[in-house]
This record gives structure tokens, C-alpha cells and sequence, in this order.
């Protein structure tokens, strides 16, 4: 018997060429067609469940919050792009027992139900049920202990996310998002930047740091308990480091003269790169963050080299470099080691005053997330490169600006800075559908990053 399944198409762009490109995008999109490439359009079928959210209930004292926590896992739902969410219903389902025969009738393949109880101190447990409608049965029941909403409402809606994430993961098998942040820079009133901090759902925006100056790229440690990032001091350009649970902030030591830049850690998070100007040369070093010590060199020449992002495994690295001579930067990759051969990822053409710049890796390794246009007067997109063989790249916008990728901790969704009907802010898109949504708007904002999960 085959599970019911609503099925929403979505285009997928696909050409074989020395420098193939594929794009995901909805088909009444606007292209912006990549010059000197030639694209033609097929369509295929996304599997996506309708999945409907019962009523949440509540007793000693849960009740008081069930609607609350209802509205945050059904828009964690909706954002992680993978349900037909069952939200807007011709009757109200309040029924302590999931009906599957109504359900059925609503073509719903899965159904949320959850229960707040309280626990004592105003914490709360929430009890999570998905029903398989098919077979008439709970799928799976999960606990989540919720902490005080009143004292501590981020705490309260990260255990939330926490818990939506875990309902995607028991339809699919694979991680969510919602429990997840966003670091970036934001360009202040008074002219200044500083790093910021909001929730993968646009919630809790927090400032960070407070230099005064120009603060930029901010990237998250491994294990989400640091943020490195570069800011000005008396000294010239210089990276910082703060610990997130004591709020202590330490410099990362200039061992070698010239201007430090675009941190990025290695995945023991223990080490880092960055970028080191000179005015005549520029490199790639890494750092031993915990020793503090031990900068060694891993690219130098007279272009410039920056923006460094190491695979999951450690083994590999994508970065920026104008070492073709243009005064334009190209994406490249190479092995993590010192005399490694550089090799060009970003579709160069001879001639063309092409700029690709700020690349990601992504969780699983296997794809590089990068921004970049190909005319001087052109628009930038969001492209991906497939790495395994072929490198196959994907073009994910044909709309507006967007700029400075990074990938959520699913592998799915990206965030990027843009400009686009909403107005200049953060967004994201769906890598597997194409759709877009807004996080910040009316903001002027960089060099986003964002974090694993909580």
C-alpha cells in the first residue's frame, strides 16, 4: 500500500557542459540567465506530506501556554519546506483522540498532537504524538522538557525548536533547523557594525558586541559556544573571539604583521584559519586557538586570499582568491595543507568581469554554497556547487541581490543577505523547492553564519 503523499512540483534547471549549471527554482521565476551558459528547464515532483496539527491541550497549568507552543511548532513546520501544512481547517479539532477518519478525509498523511503538563517552578514538559493517519496509529511520542517561558522565553522557544526539529526527523530520518541561530553583522544608526545574534525563525535578536567600529564576519565554533570575528582596534584589522556562556572576549594574537580577516575553525574547534594582508602579499594561516600559538601558512602570493571555509571532514577548503590576475575574486578549493594546488571552482570565463565570492560548505560535505554574478552591472546569486563528480552547479535565485550564503545545519536551507520585494535584510531558501522567506527586513546586514544545532 502506498502512502498518501501531496506532491508539489518544483523546476530544476540542468545543462552538461564543461561547467554545468542547475537551478532550482519555482518556473514563473524571472531568470537572470548566467552568460555563456546555456539552461533549459525540467520539471520534477517533490514528495511532501500533508500534515495536519491537532489542537494542543494542557493540564496543571500547562494549558496557559498550549496555544503558544501549538504556534511556534507549527511555523517551525512550515518553515523546515518539507509539509503541506493543515492549518487552515473547515472545523475546529479540539478531540483529546486524533480522528484518522477525518483526517483521512482532510488527505492528511501525518498529524501532531501535543500536551503541556506542568512540572512545577512554571516549567512545563510537552509531550509530542505523531500519528500515522495511513495506519491509524502513533508513530512515534517524544517528552521535551520546557524551561520557565517567563524568565528565560529564549530558553523556552530553543526547547521548542528542539522539539519540532525531532518531528522532522521522525518523518524523514534527517536533522531540522529550527533549533538553530543565525549570526551576522548589522550596520548601526550611528554608522558602526556590530555582530548580532536572532533565532532561525526570525525571534530574539541580540547584540553581540559593542567596538564601536566596524565589526564583520562572524562565524559560529563547532560545538556553538564561540563566535569569532574580525573588528578594528589600534592595531589595524584584528580577530576576536567571544565565549558565548561567560561573555568573555579575548583577541586572537598577531603573531605576524598585516591585517587579520574572514576567521573560519576547523572542525575540532580548536583550530582556525584566516586571512593575513601584508599590502604586497596576502595568505591563508592557521591558528591554534586553544594553544594560541603555532600560525602556520597554508597560501601566499601577491592576489588576495580570504574567506576560508574547511569541509566537514577537515581535509578540504574553499576560499576567495584574485590570484587570476583580474582584481576579481574566483572561489577556489584545494587540500587543508600547506602546498596544496589550488583549483578553480567558480564558472570563470575569459573575458567576463565575472565576481564569485564568500563560499560555504555544507553539513554533509558535499555541496559549496556561493554568491556571484557574471556582468559588472549584473545581479548576484545564490549558486551551489555539487562536488561529487561532474561538479554540477545549481543556481537557487533568479530575484533581486543576494549575497554571502551559509548552510543551516539540515543541509537544505540556506541563509543570505539580499534585497528582494520585502526589502534589504536576511533570508532563506529552500535549496530543495527554491522558496524564499524573509528573516530580518530593513536592515542593512553582512557576512551572515549560521550555527549547528542547539
Amino acid at each position: 500500500m502506498t502512502r498518501r503523499a501531496a506532491r508539489l512540483p518544483f523546476a530544476l534547471i540542468a545543462l552538461a557542459s564543461l561547467a554545468p549549471l542547475v537551478a532550482a527554482a519555482p518556473a514563473a521565476a524571472q531568470q537572470e540567465d548566467f552568460e555563456g551558459v546555456s539552461l533549459g528547464l525540467v520539471y520534477e515532483n517533490a514528495y511532501v506530506p500533508a500534515l495536519g496539527i491537532q489542537q494542543f491541550s494542557g493540564r496543571l497549568g500547562g494549558d496557559a501556554i498550549a496555544s503558544e507552543v501549538q504556534a511556534i511548532v507549527a511555523r517551525d513546520l512550515e518553515y523546515s519546506d518539507r509539509f503541506a501544512i493543515l492549518d487552515d481547517l473547515p472545523i475546529n479539532v479540539t478531540a483529546d483522540q486524533v480522528d484518522y477518519s477525518l483526517w483521512d478525509g482532510l488527505n492528511a498523511t501525518w498529524v501532531v498532537k501535543g500536551r503541556i503538563e506542568g512540572a512545577g517552578t512554571n516549567e512545563f514538559v510537552l509531550v509530542l504524538e505523531l500519528h500515522d493517519v495511513l495506519y491509524r496509529r502513533i508513530e512515534q511520542t517524544g517528552r521535551f522538557p520546557l524551561p520557565n517561558h517567563q524568565t528565560d522565553n529564549a530558553a523556552f522557544r530553543m526547547a521548542v525548536h528542539r522539539a519540532s526539529d525531532q518531528v522532522v526527523e521522525w518523518v524523514f530520518d534527517e536533522p531540522g533547523m529550527a533549533a538553530s541561530r543565525i549570526t551576522f553583522s548589522m550596520r548601526r544608526n550611528d554608522g558602526t557594525k556590530e555582530v548580532y545574534i536572532v533565532d532561525s525563525d526570525g525571534e530574539n535578536l541580540t547584540r553581540l558586541t559593542s567596538h564601536a567600529n566596524l565589526t564583520a564576519s562572524p562565524v559560529w565554533s563547532p560545538d556553538n559556544t564561540r563566535i569569532a570575528y574580525m573588528t578594528y582596534d589600534d592595531d589595524g584589522q584584528r580577530i576576536y573571539e567571544r565565549n558565548l556562556a561567560t561573555g568573555e572576549t579575548k583577541r586572537i594574537g598577531a603573531i605576524r604583521d598585516g591585517n587579520y580577516m574572514t576567521p573560519t575553525y576547523f572542525p575540532d574547534g580548536d583550530n582556525m584559519v584566516f586571512s593575513v594582508h601584508t599590502g604586497a602579499r596576502s595568505g591563508l594561516f592557521t591558528y591554534d586557538a586553544e594553544r594560541e600559538c603555532c600560525l602556520t601558512n597554508l597560501t601566499e602570493s601577491p592576489a588576495d586570499d580570504f574567506s576560508p571555509t574547511i569541509s566537514p571532514d577537515g581535509r578540504w577548503m574553499a576560499f576567495n582568491s584574485t590570484r587570476l590576475g583580474s582584481g576579481i575574486p574566483q572561489v577556489y578549493v584545494m587540500e587543508a595543507r600547506a602546498g596544496a594546488r589550488p583549483e578553480l571552482l567558480s564558472p570563470y570565463q575569459y573575458g567576463q568581469s565575472s565576481f564569485f565570492s564568500a563560499p560555504d560548505w555544507s553539513p554533509d560535505g558535499e555541496n559549496i554554497a556561493f554568491s556571484g554574478r557574471y556582468q559588472r552591472s549584473g545581479r548576484y546569486h545564490i549558486l551551489v556547487a555539487k562536488m561529487g563528480e561532474g561538479r554540477r552547479l545549481q543556481q537557487l535565485t533568479f530575484e533581486g541581490n543576494n549575497e554571502a550564503p551559509s548552510w543551516a545545519p539540515d543541509g537544505r536551507h540556506i541563509v543570505f543577505t539580499g534585497e528582494h520585494r520585502w526589502g534589504k535584510g536576511l533570508f532563506v531558501v529552500d535549496s530543495a523547492s527554491g522558496t524564499i522567506r524573509p528573516i530580518l527586513t530593513g536592515v542593512d546586514v553582512a557576512d551572515p553564519d549560521w550555527s549547528g544545532g542547539m
